[in-house]
């Protein structure tokens, strides 16, 4: 694990250990009983019936480590009905507060003022959080198969399949995509997606060529994601002759004065 990202974990696993005293988890399982049905994220996104188009997952982030503050004026609400109007399939939420200026209740909001899924992207590291996602009204997890053991990944994705929510398996290389191609499906298909982060974890540069590579060693990338460093419609073109239909846009829409619109440029 590189060091940027095992300092985050380390400090995540403390404010679990908060979380759970300030809200337990019988709390949360209430919650979630009151709540209807998780909105299908993963239908959403694997489109059989037009398998030449490419679907995104428009992301909501307010500042991140390698780029710093990236919206000053950060209104998440605005920003995902900018992209609901503009041909999201999805919003992938950032609610992590330290690093990414986040908030977990961030997804309720969104999900009130749209109809589409919404994607909780955080680190998570234990059962817990995948309760406390579904309680705050998340559609989705992110898993980071470098932040986790296989075990854990397989109870989390168990645990959400339960739930009813898809997730979103990230991995940055290709030790970490041959293991999680064992897994992506499982307990159910139809419940899990294969993300490749085009982020180098050392240097913190994001390279297109990363998903294209990747994506060459699996028979099926109809489950696929690239996610990170995803800037015209060109690039979006070189993904699909890939096989790539899925991206996940974040950092390049929330830097332009209208990210509604950048996204539809992006799709045009």
């Amino acid at each position: 694990m590189q060091a940027v990202l095992k300092d985050i974990v380390a400090r995540k696993f403390m404010e679990v250990a908060a979380a759970k005293k300030a809200v337990t988890l019988d709390e949360l399982k209430e919650r979630i009983t009151e709540l209807g049905r998780p909105r299908n994220f993963f239908g959403a996104l694997v489109d059989r019936r037009h398998p030449d188009l490419t679907h995104v997952i428009a992301e909501v982030k307010r500042q991140s480590p390698s780029a710093g503050i990236i919206r000053a004026d950060f209104d998440p609400v605005a920003i995902a009905k900018s992209y609901a109007a503009n041909g999201a399939s999805a919003i992938s939420c950032l609610t992590d507060e330290q690093d990414f200026g986040g908030k977990l209740e961030y997804i309720h909001m969104i999900r009130d003022a749209i109809k589409l899924p919404v994607l909780r992207k955080d680190f998570i590291v234990d059962i817990y959080q995948v309760w406390e996602s579904r309680a705050a009204g998340a559609d989705a997890i992110l898993l980071i198969a470098e932040a986790l053991p296989e075990r854990d990944i397989i109870d989390f994705q168990i645990l959400a399949t339960e739930l009813g929510m898809t997730t979103l398996i990230e991995v940055h290389d290709v030790e970490n995509l041959l293991r999680a191609t064992n897994i992506v499906g499982f307990p159910r298909a139809s419940y899990s997606l294969l993300g490749i982060n085009n982020r180098d974890l050392r240097t913190m540069k994001t390279s297109l060529e990363h998903s294209m590579r990747l994506a060459e060693l699996l028979e099926d990338t109809s489950v696929l994601v690239s996610e990170s460093g995803i800037r015209t419609p060109e690039d979006l073109k070189r993904l699909r002759a890939h096989g790539i239909h899925i991206a996940l846009v974040g950092e390049h829409l929330m830097r332009q004065p209208d990210p509604g619109a950048a996204l539809r440029e992006l799709l045009s």
